[in-house]
């Protein structure tokens, strides 16, 4: 993983100052360049883009994983169990609500993982997950 590329998404949401509060103020992303119809944000070292879209209103799906109904489509990052605690922690702080609350999953088998899931303010699911041992992430 040590050349890892960054990747680019683009996702929509329903008011780019809401946007920006949250990605840039919440999430902590530095903001990149923007228009009045998108924002570019550093999203740990990927460039996501929130693009400007106030008439989507679908609302996700989810499948059950580990007893949960997660949410999908959804998206997010693999950080260091340290990182991912004090992001954990500071989504708490901020009042964000959880969709799954930060959890381990799959204890004690392949892949063991902790994890959580909550929606942006335009309702696009976010997944952070962070791995005790990386060797696991693509493990079967």
């Amino acid at each position: 993983m040590e050349n890892l590329k960054p990747f680019h998404l683009a996702f929509p949401v329903r008011d780019l100052e809401e946007a920006r509060r949250f990605y840039g103020g919440v999430m902590g992303c530095a903001e990149g360049r923007s228009s009045e119809e998108w924002i570019d944000f550093d999203f740990y070292g990927h460039q996501i883009v929130a693009h400007l879209a106030p008439a989507r209103h679908d609302a996700p799906d989810s499948n059950e994983v580990d007893g949960k109904h997660v949410p999908v489509p959804h998206f997010g990052v693999v950080l260091g169990m340290e990182e991912w605690r004090q992001l954990a922690d500071r989504l708490g702080k901020a009042g964000v609500k959880f969709e799954i609350e930060p959890y381990i999953r799959f204890q004690g088998q392949v892949g063991e993982q902790a994890t959580m899931f909550f929606y942006d303010p335009s309702h696009n699911a976010l997944e952070f997950k962070a791995f005790a041992d990386m060797s696991q992430l693509f493990a079967k």
